[in-house]
């Protein structure tokens, strides 16, 4: 599965995690500022652990 994508029609065509209108780059700084993937999946319900895996993954 592809994770990331990106269109003009979402956040300006930004990359975004597939399914959702979370930004590639807001998740690298959720990852930074030292959150874990579980609290990442806590706070972001739309993700899942398997999104954040794949979406890194593709980078």
């Amino acid at each position: 599965m592809k994770w990331i994508v990106a269109d003009p029609e979402h956040l300006g065509g930004a990359p975004r995690v597939q399914g959702t209108r979370i930004s590639v780059s807001l998740l690298l700084e959720l990852l930074a500022s030292g959150m874990t993937v579980p609290e990442i999946v806590k706070e972001y319900p739309s993700l899942s652990e398997e999104a954040i895996k794949g979406t890194l993954a593709e980078r």
